[in-house]
């Protein structure tokens, strides 16, 4: 009988161990499905310069957050949820990616749903503490107004003295400006032990203290070639 029970506790082990490898394996593909789509998501943006953001908020961007995906569903109670990455502009170039969640509620007799790209942009060093903060409300902690649209668009002056944060969504083809208030950014630190291994604090990474991980470096890539750009004018 004990050596019918070491072998069932053995054999539970082992399901245990594979079963959290699969897990494991499975986390990361997710991960890097969703670098992939949010490097997607700017190259697809930026590659359309009369509906993009506009080079001079690319060139003074602190941070970006890309959002991929985010969904929004309602009925009678509505709910908003999304999972991306966002980096931020230090001495050294652009920061390691952080994962984010953004969330949000909202009510009313509704229903329907929809999925649609998220791009928030950090516009100054007040935005960029907020961004260090891990987390924040839209609209609350944080200002934030629909940011103009084009390459050349001309913006009025609110955003440029009030707007810590310039949001911007892009559904079925069409990007624009969005009212993101009263939605929460925050870190997703699950999803942060599996892109770097263990738990590393949101600001160490912001900062440009972590080396980017492989999978996360077409990403970073990606936001430095259209920030340059934009600085250089293109």
């Amino acid at each position: 009988m004990r050596m019918k029970s070491i072998t069932a506790i053995a054999s539970g082990l082992a399901l245990m161990v594979c079963s959290l490898s699969a897990s494991a394996a499975t986390d990361n593909e997710k991960l890097k499905d969703r670098l992939e789509d949010s490097s997607a998501v700017i190259t697809q943006i930026m590659s359309a310069p009369d509906s993009g953001i506009p080079s001079g908020i690319l060139s003074g961007a602190s941070c970006v957050v890309v959002i991929p995906s985010y969904k929004k569903a309602a009925f009678l109670v509505g709910a908003q949820y999304g999972q991306g990455v966002a980096t931020c502009r230090t001495a050294r170039g652009w920061s390691a990616p952080v994962c984010v969640q953004l969330t949000g509620g909202s009510f009313g007799l509704q229903i329907g749903g929809q999925a649609t790209d998220l791009i928030l942009i950090a516009m100054n060093d007040q935005g960029l503490q907020d961004m260090l903060k891990n987390k924040f409300k839209i609209g609350a902690d944080a200002a934030a107004s629909a940011g103009p649209v084009g390459r050349n668009a001309q913006a009025g002056t609110d955003w440029k003295l009030n707007a810590e944060f310039l949001t911007y969504s892009r559904s079925k083809g069409l990007f624009a400006g969005i009212n993101l208030d009263g939605t929460v950014l925050s870190q997703n630190e699950d999803d942060t032990k599996v892109l770097y291994g263990t738990a590393v604090p949101f600001e160490t990474i912001l900062k440009g203290s972590e080396p980017t991980p492989t999978e996360a470096q077409p990403f970073v890539r990606t936001v430095a070639k259209y920030f340059v750009a934009a600085k250089e004018g293109k």
